[in-house]
């Protein structure tokens, strides 16, 4: 009887337990194989809606734009729609490694924290996805952080010349150390190449809270709708959950943590070097404040929510899912060679 009165709650732990120990079987190499075809899908699928946010912030800064369509952010007589997908190579170059150092690290770190802590400190368990998430995204924004930059000024700076085939990602990074070189001499120029991870306080300020608020949302909620399911789990089920979940946590994070984004974007389209080494968050926010107040904060709020809620999800999923299809693959020879 008490067997029976226990039974819901012990199948939900024992799942649990059993989908994490499976999951380690995993290595990184078939990780980052997932997190990248997830990076390719989201990043082709939402660029419009980032090219929205960051032309909406960067027209806050003081960035010209005439004739600026508040719907799709581009200026319709001179750009046309190809302007949507500005940066998109960018991003793909931005996404994939960034994408395939977070989430195999992330996986990796939780299971290993979630090991320790429900041996050891079992009250400390619920905060594993916090802390895996604030480290992991760390490691990749200070990685990848260059391609961020030229990313965001990329889709930031319209087109000056036209017929003229818009900059590359290594024309962009040139030219962002080609203007620290006009104002420093020769000998000192190697020093400034650092100008390439200006805005890196900003972008881990920002990356963080949101990896923090993200996971640590997303994983009860996932693992809540999976362990209604139990052991009856399917590619369907597990996209479900996965999108779902993803959905609404990186629609929350995305909103609570505009204001960084915000300022990371100011600090990355500051043209002037001297100004932009000497620029800090804390700063940034305060001249934000100044000049638009609440607004000023939450410039581009809208396209931000937009596009991170359904890129989550969608990274999430795809990861999870082709996961989920290699484990059942590795399964399956194992039970054959038995």
């Amino acid at each position: 009887m008490n067997n029976k009165e226990e039974k819901p709650h012990d199948l939900n732990s024992s799942f649990q337990l059993n989908i994490i120990a499976r999951d380690v079987t995993l290595g990184f190499g078939e990780r980052a194989f997932s997190a990248a075809g997830a990076a390719v899908l989201s990043a082709v699928l939402v660029n419009p809606l980032d090219v929205a946010k960051t032309r909406l912030q960067a027209q806050a800064a003081g960035v010209p734009y005439h004739d600026l369509c508040r719907t799709s952010c581009f200026e319709s007589n001179t750009e046309g729609i190809a302007r949507l997908w500005r940066g998109t190579c960018a991003s793909l170059a931005l996404a994939v490694p960034t994408v395939g150092i977070y989430l195999p690290c992330y996986d990796i770190f939780r299971n290993s924290l979630e090991e320790f802590t429900s041996s050891n400190t079992p009250s400390l368990t619920p905060y594993v996805p916090l802390a895996a998430g604030a480290v992991a995204r760390s490691l990749a924004c200070i990685t990848c952080y260059p391609i961020e930059l030229a990313r965001t000024r990329m889709q930031a700076f319209k087109d000056t010349q036209a017929g003229v085939k818009p900059p590359g990602v290594w024309k962009t990074l040139v030219g962002v150390i080609s203007e620290v070189r006009t104002t420093n001499n020769l000998q000192r120029s190697l020093q400034n190449y650092r100008f390439l991870w200006t805005g890196l306080g900003a972008q881990i300020a920002r990356d963080v809270p949101f990896s923090a608020i993200c996971w640590s949302t997303l994983e009860p909620l996932r693992r809540q709708i999976i362990g209604l399911v139990g052991e009856q789990t399917s590619i369907a089920t597990i996209l479900a959950a996965n999108f779902s979940a993803g959905f609404v946590a990186g629609s929350i994070a995305a909103f609570v943590t505009c204001p960084l984004d915000v300022a990371k974007t100011r600090r990355q389209i500051e043209k002037d070097s001297s100004r932009a080494l000497k620029m800090t968050t804390k700063h940034t926010l305060v001249e934000m404040w100044s000049d638009g107040g609440i607004k000023g904060l939450f410039a581009g709020v809208g396209p931000r929510v937009a596009r991170t809620g359904p890129s989550v999800g969608i990274v999430v999923t795809f990861y999870e899912v082709v996961k989920y299809a290699l484990l059942q693959r590795s399964w399956s020879r194992d039970g054959d060679n038995l």
